[in-house]
């Protein structure tokens, strides 16, 4: 399908051809100014002044002519839908699911039995009906490999059977061709794949004998061996399996981290012997100067990072974060992506689920845009730098410190290692990781200092909230320690080496119930400028300091992130708030062409046609990421599901009686332009599941979905 050329739609062809109520603020215009204009007006030195009259709180503007309106009811009295967006960033996995919540406990601290709709929230079952063996899963019919479980095993080793009986009949979409072999020119799924016709045939030979042979793009069969080779080489970052293993079995070794975790443990102890003393006032307090010991080794210098106005992050957003999703946001313009969020202590043990997380597309191993528009570090090198920054949890040091060694040992496309500080969901908060190190800042120092002793040249950085509760703000102190170190630490061990901090505007406790505080961020902007300005005193009045410990020669970035629905209200953050970029969450799920819109400064009215191809994209980097057989079709369809219950969300411009648009804003029932906006627009999520069907094919019968936000288990998962 070749989407319909979006209606592009600049600031200028807006005031010229809508009405007053549809015009909008310009780039200097806050973005919080979301107000409509009545018709009442005076003249001004020829310029028309309208009289503001405030836009109805959380509800969308949906022209008159787009409303369903009951019978009987009027057009002014709507309800809005409502979407429950807390648990931002949290994991939210099934396998994460008997851990549990706060909120489900009962008495003495027993979980309750859950009730209400999707009790455990499952995906139901899709595999074949018979499970193929894999010594005959990718290769000709008459030369199977030898079957490492003999006469034990309980897979199908006849593939005429398998085809006919093990497995349903071949997928209509894609006009029957499988898109991996169009892409990659062969298929690795073999005889497995749900368009197997498209890349097999039956050959006679001279005996008489009739054989299934598979074969590549342009109709050569596979080797005897049926090695159908690395089909996708676009995915980096893939770790061997042995090194899971080895993980896995503490095989692994990590020196690094051990003789820094080691001297850390002495290091922490001196210093409390130091703080107990000097707290009671004895003669005998010990002088810490005089005790410290210096690390068995300086941190390697790092790469320089680059954060500027041309760079709009996409946020580390968990299940929809995935790589086909982070894909398709590069392919329209996103600059800066992140991995999912994996937990230190499954990499450290090796997990097959955590490990998946990092990887990534060729597309973000490319270098980012660079203009030079905002500050740049000296020995910044574009042509080195790439897209693609992992970002782990932890709940205490060495985990952080270990997982962090792996991460830069085993992945050689890294731009940078985030430190998540911000997950408020009950499971991470318990255990001491997430958010809860908002309010354990010496924790969180010795944390960054330690990844940043072990990462080789890999910057780290950190993502925190304004704070844990909403009456304690404590995102500036967190970050000034970040920057300079706490008081006692600074002038012996340097700066922790923090590259980059991005603060989401909310706290733990208010969760999504208001808006992101901008005017926070903007706050904090100007004290970090200040903080770089101190890092530039310090290094010429304390001592020669170790460039090393100097993050970008000393200048920390500062991204911000919450709310950005359009390119107005990018601007306005970078141009008022003063940072250095932002981080999109939600509104890149909602309408992943902001970050193109962000490029052309202008709105993109995307038709339905047009919306619905990158859809088919999505299904098409699916496959390719997770294969064209029943199970990875349908974990395509799973997490293509999971990115239509935001996608559905977006309310075409063109649609609206007045621009900007707000991302906080919910609108009531309507319809769009054609049969097929309207459905976009549909919040069934079994309307979600027919549009999955359009390039997946029919889901399973024993495929189930519920939306995260009809479910008690969990909530919606993206930051921003």
């Amino acid at each position: 399908m070749e989407p319909q050329e979006s209606t592009k739609r600049s600031q200028d062809e807006i005031h010229d051809t809508a009405t007053p109520e549809q015009q909008e603020p310009t780039h200097d215009e806050p973005a919080s100014k979301r107000q409509r204009f009545d018709e009442s007006a005076e003249t001004q030195n020829g310029t028309t002044k309208k009289s503001p009259v405030d836009r109805v709180k959380g509800v969308a503007p949906i022209k008159a002519e787009y409303l369903i309106v009951a019978p009987g009811q009027s057009a002014k009295v709507v309800v809005p839908d409502v979407f429950d967006d807390d648990e931002a960033e949290g994991r939210g996995t099934i396998e994460h699911q008997q851990q549990g919540d706060s909120r489900d406990a009962g008495k003495g601290g027993k979980r309750k039995k859950k009730t209400g709709q999707n009790k455990e929230r499952t995906f139901g079952t899709f595999s074949d009906a018979q499970r193929l063996c894999n010594s005959v899963a990718w290769t000709p019919e008459f030369s199977p490999r030898s079957c490492k479980f003999g006469e034990r095993c309980n897979g199908l080793h006849d593939i005429r059977k398998y085809l006919k009986e093990g497995r349903r009949a071949d997928l209509e979409t894609f006009g029957g061709k499988c898109p991996t072999l169009e892409k990659f020119g062969k298929c690795p799924s073999g005889w497995r794949c749900l368009f197997v016709s498209s890349h097999s045939k039956e050959v006679e030979h001279e005996d008489g004998r009739k054989e299934l042979v598979l074969t590549d793009k342009d109709g050569n069969t596979y080797p005897d061996d049926g090695d159908t080779g690395d089909a996708n080489t676009e995915v980096v970052n893939n770790v061997e399996g042995q090194i899971k293993i080895d993980l896995s079995r503490k095989r692994v070794q990590f020196e690094k981290s051990d003789k820094y975790l080691k001297w850390l443990e002495k290091d922490t102890q001196i210093f409390r012997d130091h703080h107990h003393k000097q707290k009671d006032g004895g003669a005998e307090a010990l002088d810490y100067r005089a005790m410290y010991v210096e690390p068995p080794f300086k941190p390697s210098e790092k790469k320089r990072l680059y954060f500027g106005r041309e760079t709009p992050a996409l946020a580390p957003l968990t299940t929809q974060g995935n790589l086909p999703f982070r894909r398709l946001c590069v392919d329209l313009g996103c600059e800066l992506t992140y991995s999912e969020m994996a937990m230190g202590m499954p990499l450290l043990q090796g997990a097959k689920s955590d490990w998946t997380l990092m990887r990534a597309h060729k597309s973000e191993t490319t270098p980012p845009r660079f203009n030079g528009d905002g500050p740049v570090a000296q020995g910044y090198d574009n042509s080195k730098d790439l897209k693609f920054g992992a970002q782990i949890a932890a709940n205490v040091p060495w985990v952080a410190i270990k997982s962090t060694e792996a991460l830069a040992r085993f992945l050689p496309h890294l731009r940078l290692i985030d430190l998540n500080c911000g997950c408020p969901i009950d499971m991470l908060y318990k255990s001491g990781a997430g958010s809860a190190l908002l309010d354990a800042p010496s924790k969180l120092e010795r944390m960054i200092r330690g990844m940043n002793a072990v990462s080789d040249d890999v910057p780290i950085t950190a993502k925190i909230r304004m704070g844990v509760r909403d009456d304690k703000f404590t995102a500036q102190k967190n970050i000034e320690r970040l920057a300079l170190g706490s008081e006692e630490h600074r002038d012996i061990l340097g700066a922790p080496g923090c590259a980059a901090v991005t603060l989401h505007g909310r706290t733990r406790q208010q969760r999504y119930t208001r808006a992101a505080n901008w005017e926070y961020i903007a706050e904090t902007a100007a004290m970090i400028k200040r903080l770089n300005e101190k890092t530039d005193s310090l290094t010429d009045t304390i001592r020669e300091v170790d460039e090393r410990t100097l993050p970008n020669g000393g200048r920390m970035f500062f991204i911000g992130n919450g709310d950005c629905y359009s390119h107005i209200d990018y601007f306005d953050h970078v141009d008022n708030a003063k940072v250095d970029t932002v981080m999109i969450g939600r509104g890149a799920i909602i309408k992943p062409w902001i970050y193109e819109e962000i490029q052309t400064g202008q709105y993109l009215d995307k038709s339905a046609t047009e919306r619905l191809g990158y859809i088919e994209k999505f299904a098409r980097y699916g496959m390719e990421a997770w294969g064209s057989d029943e199970l990875g079709i349908n974990y395509t369809r799973r997490f293509l599901l999971e990115f239509l219950s935001f996608f559905s969300r977006y309310v075409p411009i063109g649609l609206l009686e007045y621009l900007p648009p707000s991302i906080n804003e919910r609108p009531p029932a309507y319809k769009g332009r054609n049969e097929l906006e309207t459905l976009l627009a549909s919040k069934d999520y079994k309307d979600w599941i027919k549009i999955s069907e359009m390039f997946l094919g029919p889901a399973p019968a024993t495929f189930s979905f519920t939306p995260k936000h009809k479910s008690n288990s969990y909530e919606i998962e993206a930051e921003g």
